[in-house]
């Protein structure tokens, strides 16, 4: 049995849902990315009784305990989260911070990983399956929605993200993303979905997005991740004051940079953050310059990050036996 047990979840971007019309049975589906940062990283190991520190450690204890109550329950524990996906940025933060804690604990107990039970016991993937697959998998995924027997929305295909690629991150620490009650409240007020929308996502999605990133295409990748965007953002804006984006400042800051060359812009989740992306590490800082000369940068954090093809590491620490 292990002494102590870490783990490393990555924040991921959510690229659009595609089909929030439903008439097919099946609602929401969407496409989704791991990036290399930021990222969740934390420490559990036994202890007489339980206590939690570090970065959003109220969440954590929250579902710390959630968890030992369904697979230990009487058992204590330390938990140290050393870092933490930004909350509440459109980065994945919660579910990955809650899928990281289960599989931590179930690592520590001797327990198989079921990461679709975890995320469905501790509340995450109501209406999106892609961060409980990049927890597992990593790469650039694509969830089948959710129809009417489903638990975690499941993943139906999955890609390698091209390696020479890059992603440009603009967040706003200034702005939050709708969340929690809010959240369901903006779902419930949204206008009906057209069967159109719907069949112009799908088909982008299947036929430009996933192509285009088997093939390294990056140029019609670029321009099926700005479509996608435009009619997902143009549907989510009565939601964030009538825009595409939650944070004024960042929209204003990619529409620069669209402007200077940038493309496949958008929006992950509800944002605030914003990303652009680009065909190769030069280019990625060439942007990220100019973003940040740009007079709309200030109070804005920019960042070039990579995608990553690898789940979350769950790395144990084994007493020595004399």
């Amino acid at each position: 049995m292990p002494t102590r047990v870490s783990v490393a979840a990555a924040a991921r971007l959510h690229l659009g849902f595609f089909d929030m019309n439903g008439a097919l049975g099946r609602r929401f589906g969407g496409l989704g990315l791991s990036i290399d940062a930021p990222a969740t990283r934390l420490t559990l190991e036994p202890a007489a009784t339980t206590s939690v520190a570090g970065a959003d450690a109220e969440r954590a204890a929250m579902l710390l305990g959630r968890m030992v109550a369904a697979l230990a329950p009487g058992k204590h524990y330390r938990l140290v989260v050393d870092e933490a996906i930004p909350p509440h940025s459109g980065l994945g933060s919660g579910t990955q911070l809650a899928l990281a804690i289960a599989a931590a604990l179930r690592r520590l107990e001797d327990l198989a990983q079921d990461t679709e039970a975890d995320a469905e016991l501790l509340q995450r993937g109501a209406r999106s399956g892609l961060g409980a697959g990049l927890f597992s998998r990593g790469g650039l995924v694509v969830d089948g929605g959710r129809g009417a027997a489903t638990r975690t929305p499941p993943v139906v295909a999955r890609l390698p993200f091209p390696p020479d690629w890059r992603i440009l991150l603009v967040r706003d620490p200034a702005a939050i993303g709708l969340h929690g009650a809010e959240e369901r409240k903006a779902f419930a007020e949204l206008p009906p979905f057209s069967e159109a929308d719907a069949g112009r996502l799908c088909r982008l999605v299947l036929m430009q997005a996933l192509p285009a990133a088997a093939e390294a295409d990056f140029a019609a990748f670029g321009a099926a991740i700005t479509q996608i965007q435009a009619v997902v953002g143009d549907y989510f804006a009565p939601a964030q004051g009538g825009r595409r984006f939650t944070s004024v400042a960042v929209e204003r800051l990619l529409a620069g940079l669209a402007e200077a060359g940038a493309t496949g812009i958008g929006q992950t989740s509800w944002g605030p953050t914003g990303f652009a992306f680009a065909p190769n590490e030069e280019e990625a800082r060439r942007l990220a310059a100019r973003a940040r000369e740009a007079s709309e940068s200030r109070g804005l954090a920019v960042s070039v990050v990579a995608g990553l093809d690898q789940g979350a590491e769950i790395d144990a620490v084994y007493a020595r036996i004399a």
